[in-house]
């Protein structure tokens, strides 16, 4: 994947409006997509070939859940990306906090994966006692891998000035500080519901993640007007 990603700052343009700051690939960044590439490892229902049909057919039930994993994942990873693309950080705190956003992805792939294998085979079941742990396992794992990027971002914020960003690169993280704010309010919120709602209802710390894509829609309409407004100033001068 470092190898990958070296092609991106080549091929891929940068950010319209941003200027990238984090031109070289370093050390930690390539320790991080090592990271990265041995969690969707993990993700793998068997690293052995099947020995025969009914192996085979045992191996692809598990792929749709395979499949979002590695999209939530890689999801994360772009996050990631983009940050150390955006900002070039190496600081002491930066580097914290980039390990232990590492330790959280690591940590939470087996029950990332046990949920959604879980939810999408019928001849896996759960006691209802333990689908409530599970949700607020998985509810604390999604706020802490979301706290670290807003952490990340925190940082960038708050050197502002000493990477001299223009005001739609500010407007631009300041939305994605917001963004990572509330993924991490929505982990915790579920994790919450699986807590305290009675054994019949757990199921709905799950459903709640569906809030996601309404907030989404309400902040790119209304930080999306602020973007638009200093991409036209920025025009302007």
């Amino acid at each position: 994947m470092s190898m990958f990603r070296e092609g991106l700052v080549g091929v891929v343009p940068a950010e319209k409006g941003f200027r990238w700051r984090g031109a070289e690939i370093t050390r930690l960044e390539g320790f991080s997509d090592a990271v990265f590439a041995f969690a969707v490892t993990l993700l793998v229902v068997s690293l052995e070939v099947p020995k025969d049909f009914p192996e085979l057919l045992e191996t692809m039930r598990g792929f749709t859940a395979f499949a979002i994993c590695f999209a939530l994942l890689a999801h994360i990873w772009s996050h990631h990306y983009r940050f150390f693309r955006r900002y070039g950080l190496q600081t002491p705190w930066a580097n914290f906090l980039n390990c232990a956003l590492l330790f959280f992805v690591l940590f939470y792939v087996y029950p990332l994966k046990f949920l959604f294998n879980l939810a999408l085979r019928r001849d896996l079941r759960l006691e209802a006692g333990d689908a409530r742990s599970l949700f607020v396992i998985y509810g604390c794992g999604y706020a802490a891998v979301f706290l670290l990027l807003a952490l990340l971002y925190l940082h960038a914020w708050k050197k502002r000035e000493e990477l001299v960003l223009t005001e739609l690169e500010r407007v631009r993280t300041w939305r994605s500080l917001l963004d990572h704010i509330a993924m991490v309010v929505i982990g915790l919120v579920s994790a919450l519901l699986a807590w305290l709602l009675p054994l019949r209802w757990v199921g709905m710390a799950g459903y709640f993640y569906f809030v996601i894509a309404p907030y989404y829609t309400v902040a790119g309409f209304v930080l999306g007007k602020r973007d638009r407004q200093a991409r036209a100033s920025a025009a302007a001068h």
